[in-house]
């Protein structure tokens, strides 16, 4: 078998120590996962901004406010995250406007809680599986730092049995040990930076959320009036 047969990826990672093989294999395991999510949450963000960026529009419009909720609650389904903070938000409003012991500010404020309770759903709905995201962008590496180191020990344990070291001797061991150095890359490198790109949009998203909640107490405030 010549150096380029012997240094070819497929066969560096099938003539693997056992315990190298089993890091490659766990870290190929994590990207196809990490990709997975990467691909649902890439959707999800995108949706959850559709909709948001929808139902402002239809908000701002200057329409009922009884319509716009029954439309939410019809279509609770496919509502948005801003929209379902509008439902709860108007059906706490409504629910307790008709209670005559309470004051406006204990209105307004049981509204702002019923949204506040949805609003944490929502992003946690939205935020989910970012942790395993992050995990993933920063273990990985190190995993796979793991697999290189003990690869190159097995590669010089090797050499116990060789009269005369030479580099052809060696190369082969280390560059196995070198691969999973970089499956681990591979694995946190688009995890890391997918998970900093939607933690931003998260973190738009809800400050649109709570700036929405505030405009809309305000409102809700003004009708106790």
């Amino acid at each position: 078998m010549n150096v380029t047969q012997d240094l070819s990826i497929l066969h560096l990672i099938t003539n693997a120590s056992a315990v190298v093989q089993l890091v490659m294999a766990l870290l190929a395991g994590v990207s196809f996962m990490s990709w997975y999510y990467i691909f649902r949450k890439w959707f999800a963000v995108r949706l959850a901004r559709s909709k948001t960026e929808q139902f402002e529009r239809d908000f701002w419009s200057g329409g009922d406010l009884a319509n716009l909720y029954q439309s939410a609650v019809n279509d609770r389904h496919h509502a948005g995250a801003m929209e379902r903070i509008f439902e709860s938000g108007f059906r706490e409003f409504t629910k307790l406007r008709g209670q005559k012991n309470l004051e406006a500010k204990d209105v307004v404020d049981g509204s702002r809680r019923a949204m506040r309770a949805t609003y944490q759903r929502e992003v946690d709905g939205l935020e989910d599986h970012l942790a395993f995201l992050a995990s993933v962008g920063s273990v990985s590496p190190y995993v796979g730092l793991f697999g290189t180191v003990w690869g190159i020990m097995h590669a010089f344990r090797g050499l116990s049995n060789v009269g005369q070291a030479t580099l052809a001797s060696v190369a082969p061991g280390i560059a196995e040990a070198l691969v999973a150095t970089a499956i681990g890359l591979f694995a946190a490198i688009p995890a890391v930076l997918a998970y900093n790109r939607f933690a931003y949009d998260i973190d738009r998203l809800s400050t649109r959320f709570e700036s929405f909640m505030e405009e809309f107490s305000n409102i809700l405030q003004r009708q106790m009036r």
